[in-house]
């Protein structure tokens, strides 16, 4: 890419160290490292909005109350309810060992389910065509009336709406982002531009063109801004890859990272970088040079 070729020449017109050029560095990379937590969150949503989806589509839970002595002849009419639906693949009764696990998060393993009046739960999974949820209320309100049906409907659309939210958040943060870095990037090269306001009156008194003192100016800040994205996503890449592994019992917040083939995709983060920088920097010095005329 020609724009990586230095021109001896050309360089002379940018300043090599000084504030413009540690901005630039900073921006590229302070930006690129934020793009990357940003990028890992938005693939972690759909991740997540993935994986609530298929936990909870194709399942539903019944709820048995009835008083202790009709418990046991309820769950098993409720059964033979269930297995005569059609759409329903299976059905079957929670031991007191399921339930008491589905307890101790909040009542602790030591919980005595039998001397309790806990409701007796039904686990069913449906078919890939599903059953119909009101036609089997209907019958379970008329020869099971302590049964209650939840086809978890009401828990996995928020669920779902709340994770595309998140990669939602996710993209946007990074368009911010890209947008913040072009703005600093474009107020670095003006500052260059005009602290070197003589330097360009004396190049075009010797006739150089503006285009040629404008990608002087681009290269330079295209390559600081490479450089700077690079070391950020490095560093951004490198924080992800020691946070924890993904876990049922942490949820979501172990699950930020990178899965797979998406260990790739903050590889595209410094030459996008170099490309904001390219776009911007080249906008700048040619509005710049036409005030200077």
């Amino acid at each position: 890419m020609s724009v990586f070729v230095g021109d001896a020449q050309a360089d002379r017109v940018v300043p090599p160290t000084g504030f413009t050029a540690r901005l630039t560095l900073f921006a590229a990379g302070a930006m690129a490292f934020l793009t990357v937590f940003a990028l890992a969150l938005s693939l972690a949503s759909g991740r997540l909005a993935v994986r609530w989806g298929d936990e909870l589509a194709q399942s539903s839970t019944l709820r048995i109350s009835a008083p202790s002595e009709q418990l046991q002849a309820q769950t098993i009419l409720a059964l033979r309810v269930l297995e005569s639906t059609p759409g329903i693949a299976s059905a079957r009764a929670l031991s007191a060992e399921e339930q008491r696990g589905l307890l101790a998060p909040w009542f602790g393993p030591d919980l005595p389910v039998e001397t309790l009046p806990i409701p007796q739960l039904v686990e069913i999974l449906e078919t890939e065509e599903g059953y119909d949820a009101a036609g089997l209320r209907l019958r379970l309100a008329a020869e099971v009336p302590g049964a209650v049906l939840d086809d978890h409907a009401r828990w996995r659309e928020p669920l779902e709406r709340a994770a595309g939210r998140l990669r939602l958040l996710g993209w946007v943060s990074i368009a911010l982002i890209g947008a913040t870095t072009a703005a600093m990037i474009t107020l670095a090269a003006n500052a260059a531009l005009a602290a070197n306001a003589q330097v360009i009156s004396v190049l075009r008194l010797i006739g150089a063109q503006d285009g040629y003192i404008a990608r002087a100016f681009v290269r330079r800040f295209t390559v600081r801004a490479f450089l700077g994205a690079a070391i950020g996503t490095f560093l951004g890449a490198g924080a992800i890859y020691l946070l924890p592994e993904a876990q049922d019992e942490a949820g979501f917040l172990t699950g930020l990272g990178f899965v797979g083939a998406g260990w790739f995709l903050p590889v595209l983060i410094p030459p996008i970088a170099g490309f904001v920088a390219y776009a911007a920097t080249g906008a700048a010095a040619r509005r710049t040079l036409r005030g200077l005329s």
